[in-house]
């Protein structure tokens, strides 16, 4: 679950601690830990069915939420997915190389492909065994890595070389590791509909947030920029839903739990702080609906050295203020610059866009109760426990 301590609200869980691992995971149910051998993006998608096989049968509706450990870092591909896209050179992104000229904010980035992303652990070029393997496991690993290995010794590629050879490997186990999430859909829908439940079962698919897939020389996610902001989100419900339709209306993950609320009837608390979604899964988008997304990043100090920032995105506009241990703001034209290069913050042929934006930032700063004097508020408590533990690890605070 990756929040701290176990679900609670639930009939039933079996989860992993923190991200977990690949291979032979461990998990947590009401019982306690325990572990199991396999690869987890299987054996979680074997649970999930079990799990329904129990209750197909039963006159009780049923939630079931099926979470994937990948595609986390550091990206193993399953035994059935080894060495499937070695075949395949995947284009490099147009700003694979960017130098983050006008957004000094992105610069201070700790998360690039060149510089963060490990050679041994995240690209596996290493003659050191995977912690954790069977002998088995360790066998078909080695097959497919070693040779990549030893050719990377060869060639001993050195700067953008590097970079690109870099991007190439991630591609290829990060896109390995989510071709068995594919597959565990699809076994999903199929069971759904082998046991009759694909007629009358709504299913959402979505993660927690967009992934760098080296643009901006990245991986990881946390910014507001486009990639990392925006996320999948594919819904089926036969009879309501018109198949292959598309919506292009902001919506937000602080929608879901009110739609879900929504749709089993029951009253939605006036303290959350989305919107049902019931009504555009229809196609009847009410007048009113939201014309700008709010957005909030707190953990900086942290990980990937990504600064605290808020700020809005329009269909056709963004503002972003990056607020901590620095007052930069950018601006970003989202039709005319669609990779998000060119801040034009304080461009005079923008000024009444600026305005504009501004105005509805606070308005939606105000409607989410997000203001300065709570941010100095966290940023104080933060301080202090870093001097209390100076080992405190930040997201754990939070």
């Amino acid at each position: 679950m990756h929040l701290g301590g176990t679900p609670t609200g639930f009939d039933y869980y079996d989860i992993l601690p923190g991200q977990g691992r690949y291979y032979n995971p461990t998990f947590i149910n009401q019982e306690g830990e325990y572990e199991m051998e396999g690869y987890t993006t299987e054996i979680i998608t074997d649970k999930t069915i079990n799990w329904l096989e129990g209750e197909k049968d039963s006159d009780q509706p049923f939630m079931v939420m099926m979470w994937h450990k990948a595609p986390h870092r550091a990206w193993e591909p399953g035994p059935n997915e080894l060495g499937m896209y070695e075949n395949t050179t995947f284009p490099e992104p147009e700003t694979l190389f960017d130098d983050y000229d006008t957004r000094d904010a992105a610069a201070q980035n700790n998360m690039t492909i060149a510089n963060t992303m490990f050679i041994d652990r995240d690209l596996k070029m290493t003659d050191q065994p995977r912690a954790g393997f069977t002998d088995e496991q360790q066998e078909q690993w080695d097959a497919i890595y070693q040779p990549i290995y030893e050719k990377f010794k060869e060639d001993n590629p050195t700067g953008k070389e590097l970079v690109s050879f870099k991007y190439q490997r991630y591609m290829r186990d990060y896109l390995a590791c989510i071709s068995a999430v594919d597959k565990s859909v699809g076994e999903l829908l199929d069971y759904l509909k082998e046991a009759g439940l694909d007629k009358n079962t709504i299913v959402i698919y979505s993660s927690d947030q967009g992934f760098y897939l080296g643009e901006h020389g990245w991986f990881d996610k946390r910014w507001m920029y486009k990639e990392s902001l925006n996320t999948p989100l594919l819904v089926s419900w036969p009879g309501v839903i018109e198949v292959g339709s598309v919506n292009n209306d902001l919506v937000s993950n602080l929608d879901f739990a009110e739609t879900l609320i929504d749709v089993a009837g029951a009253e939605i608390p006036e303290e959350m702080q989305g919107r049902s979604l019931l009504p555009i899964l229809k196609g009847e988008t009410p007048a009113d609906w939201r014309k700008a997304h709010y957005y909030h990043y707190y953990e900086h100090p942290s990980e990937h050295a990504v600064m605290r920032h808020y700020g809005i995105t329009t269909d056709k506009y963004k503002l972003i203020h990056f607020y901590y241990d620095m007052d930069d703001w950018e601006l970003y034209d989202l039709e005319k610059d669609r990779m998000e290069m060119h801040n034009i913050y304080d461009d005079p042929a923008y000024a009444d866009v600026q305005e504009q934006l501004h105005v509805q930032l606070e308005e939606l700063r105000e409607k989410y109760g997000d203001n300065d004097d709570l941010n100095q508020k966290f940023i104080d408590e933060y301080k202090e426990k870093v001097k209390a533990n100076p080992r405190i690890e930040y997201w754990k605070f939070w």
